[in-house]
């Protein structure tokens, strides 16, 4: 039996440094866009490619993590296909349920990063998702998946209510599935076990609150058991029904942002798969984001238990709280 099944898109992502740009926010401050000179050349400060994807990330955040971890997704039938499969291979990820699209290529992003800050740009090839048969399994991890996953979603439904013990559901939803909106994804929220988005993405869903619990609780109304949302710098916060939990994060030096969501989320996932508590479930999801966010690309600083474990001790002073 499994413990983590991951469902989403794979992509190799190049990463783009710059340091020509500039930045123009709203007065609050809350939207932001990131300029260049139109019509210039840019120089560029560093490249680097690296295989990625939420649900590629979160595959190999778990196989560190030691669950047995295996990996649903479509590649093509090119070099980074095979770049993907090779990674996930070497980190222990099942590739069983992997399948090659012999008619188009990979999925390919553009990342980006200036201030350590990353702007990404993302093309998801056109596919025809359908589920295979899966084995039974403690966790699904369903993230962000391109146009026309609405069949994918159904099989997910029904695998969710027909495997025995039903197996939890870790849902995070990436841009297809948000512009469905609400009431596309009751279906899906009724049987989410942990639901995670960002703050922009919870407004987006259920419209503003007048802080941070009440947009908790009406995350919570959609139906998910366990509801959380990250706020940036901010840190991030959990409720279950019964409990509110804050977590701030470490102050660690960031240098490229891409997979923070991905490795908080697989970290958080990973403590409850090995009995965690809610609060201690908000530790391990901050100490593998902020891992992450030292390193460029989402998957080089993913960490192993011991390296959760040492995180947490050198920050301990850093705890959840109650609020």
């Amino acid at each position: 039996m499994l413990d983590l099944i991951s469902i989403g898109d794979a992509t190799l992502d190049t990463f783009v440094k710059i340091n020509d740009a500039s930045v123009m926010c709203t007065l609050e401050k809350e939207v932001c866009m990131l300029c260049l000179n139109y019509a210039d050349k840019i120089p560029i400060a560093r490249l680097d490619q690296k295989v990625a994807g939420n649900a590629c990330n979160v595959a190999t955040g778990g196989a560190r993590l030691g669950l047995k971890t295996a990996f649903y997704s479509i590649v093509g039938n090119d070099d980074i296909g095979k770049r993907v499969t090779r990674a996930m291979k070497s980190e222990g990820v099942s590739l069983k349920y992997v399948e090659v699209d012999k008619g188009r290529p990979s999925n390919y992003s553009v990342v980006l990063n200036y201030k350590s800050e990353r702007t990404i740009l993302v093309y998801h090839h056109p596919r025809h998702y359908k589920m295979p048969k899966l084995e039974p399994a403690n966790w699904i991890y369903y993230t962000s998946i391109g146009a026309n996953h609405e069949s994918l979603e159904r099989s997910i439904l029904k695998y969710l209510r027909t495997t025995h013990p039903r197996p939890h559901l870790a849902f995070n939803p990436g841009t297809h599935q948000l512009r469905k909106g609400l009431s596309r994804l009751r279906d899906v929220l009724r049987m989410t076990t942990v639901l995670f988005v960002n703050k922009e993405e919870a407004e987006g869903l259920v419209g503003r609150a007048g802080d941070m619990k009440g947009l908790l609780d009406r995350l919570k109304e959609t139906g998910p058991e366990i509801s959380v949302i990250t706020d940036g710098d901010k840190g991030s916060f959990v409720h279950n029904g019964g409990e509110y939990w804050y977590m701030p994060i470490y102050p660690v030096k960031v240098i490229e942002k891409t997979g923070a969501g991905d490795s908080f989320a697989i970290g958080f996932v990973g403590a409850l798969a090995h009995g965690k508590k809610l609060h201690e479930a908000l530790q391990w999801g901050t100490a593998n984001s902020a891992s992450v966010v030292t390193k460029i690309g989402p998957q080089p600083g993913l960490l192993t238990v011991a390296g959760i474990q040492q995180m947490t001790r050198k920050y301990k002073k850093i705890k959840p709280k109650k609020i």
